[in-house]
């Protein structure tokens, strides 16, 4: 049976949804990044040991990543049992809520030891909101789509996740800018208290979309599953081991927006803050352009050939870009920073959505995707401590931070290589389950 289309506009109407809702919660998670790398080593740790100071701080932003797994197991159960949008609504309200809690945390001097762990439970709150929010939005947008342009649809919720970070960044260059002493008072405070009206702007933007077709017909036909978890690893663990190795080259994107930043603002290199984050806010911009191109290519060639190319391009390009970071030259550095992170990793980072989504049948779609990507995620999130250690006692062994990336580069390109291409297959057979859908999907695909 196919999947009645949906209503006119309506799939521009979830597309865009998922950018702003996407751009609003992942603004939130990444103002802590930021923060993370120039502000809360000197506020939340001990200020005696900068190193390791720097070190505990970039462990807290991994700390989410460790929390997002977790979340996913959770809000992809009921993901696939409520419906989409009931998820996505709950993810912002909560990642709204966290972040503005963390802008009104005492600092160590005010309370101690009580102030990091205070600083740890939020973060966690905000990894379980990530963990639902991409995939959520992903299901979304993709269950919406025409079956010819899924991978344009569905690229928009990552094009509205760089947009948040380039949003975050852009909030932060003039904080950053604060003399010392209004910074560390109260200037970092304030992105975070903007949460607020994150939150409140995306529930009026999300409570007003539609279910989707596929889910509504899957809930009037043959029911949802009362245990998506045991249907998605009876029938897809393939696939999602595929997901789980596919999402470490995300990787990329935690090494170069948090690792290098540190890293470039060091006293080895000597950049100033401001100037490290116009090229983290100029690539998202270029990456803004670049994610939609790229995924109405695979719309058209497939998912497999455009992911892998942007996961070993991205390889290859942070050896390029963490080398120009530490010749101290700002030209070469910003130049680089916008191909790697802006062109190269944008092609793996836009199709994603769509070559994770289409492995998966409607009733566990999103928790295939949610909880794939986040176990992946995860260790991605604490790529950044790990190239911290292995960067040596001052911080600058670039080349081996570039291996250590280059490396976790490597399973999504076996991940793309060995998937199945799905760009043609239509809605209603994606991740077919019975023979008979098996046949018919193999057959559309030839």
């Amino acid at each position: 049976m196919s999947v009645p289309a949906a209503p006119p506009g309506q799939p521009r109407k979830a597309a865009t949804a998922a950018w702003i809702g996407s751009a609003l919660e992942y603004y939130d998670f990444f103002i802590y990044g930021s923060a993370a790398a120039l502000i809360f080593p000197t506020v939340f740790f001990d200020e005696s040991d900068p190193a390791t100071a720097t070190l505990l701080s970039l462990a807290t932003f991994g700390v989410a990543y460790a929390a997002r797994p977790i979340g996913a197991l959770v809000l992809g159960h009921f993901g696939d049992r409520l419906g989409r949008k009931k998820i996505m609504v709950f993810t912002l309200i909560l990642m709204g809520v966290s972040t503005f809690l963390i802008g009104c945390l005492p600092t160590r001097d005010q309370v101690g030891t009580l102030a990091p762990v205070l600083l740890v439970l939020c973060r966690v709150l905000q990894g379980i909101s990530a963990a639902g929010e991409q995939a959520s939005a992903n299901s979304m947008t993709l269950e919406h789509a025409p079956s010819d342009r899924r991978g344009f649809f569905t690229s928009f919720t990552l094009s509205g996740t760089q947009g948040g970070q380039l949003l975050a960044t852009l909030v932060f260059i003039p904080i950053a800018a604060l003399p010392e002493d209004q910074l560390l008072s109260w200037g970092w405070r304030v992105p975070f208290w903007l949460s607020i009206a994150v939150a409140v702007v995306g529930y009026v933007i999300r409570r007003t979309l539609d279910e989707t077709p596929a889910f509504t017909q899957q809930t009037e036909s043959e029911g949802v599953a009362k245990l998506p978890l045991a249907v998605l690893l009876r029938e897809h663990w393939a696939d999602v081991l595929r997901v789980i190795a596919g999402a470490l080259v995300a990787s990329v994107s935690t090494i170069f927006t948090v690792w290098a930043l540190a890293y470039g603002t060091s006293e080895s290199v000597g950049m100033s803050r401001s100037a490290m984050l116009w090229v983290g806010a100029l690539a998202n911009l270029v990456a803004l352009g670049a994610i939609p191109l790229w995924a109405t290519l695979s719309d058209r060639i497939g998912r497999r050939p455009v992911f892998a190319f942007g996961a070993a391009g991205s390889a290859v390009m942070m050896f390029v870009y963490l080398w120009a970071i530490s010749t101290g030259t700002y030209p070469l550095v910003l130049a680089l920073g916008i191909v790697t992170f802006g062109v190269v990793y944008s092609a793996a980072n836009g199709i994603w959505p769509s070559f994770y989504g289409e492995m998966f049948s409607t009733r566990v779609r999103l928790s295939g995707m949610a909880i794939g990507t986040q176990i992946g995620f995860a260790v991605a999130g604490f790529a950044v401590t790990f190239a911290a250690q292995i960067a040596g006692p001052d911080g600058d062994d670039w080349f081996a931070v570039a291996l250590f990336t280059a490396a976790l580069c490597v399973p999504p390109v076996i991940a793309a290589l060995t998937a199945r291409e799905t760009h043609r297959i239509p809605t209603e057979l994606l991740g077919a389950r019975t023979p008979c859908e098996k046949n018919d999907r193999e057959r559309v695909a030839a």
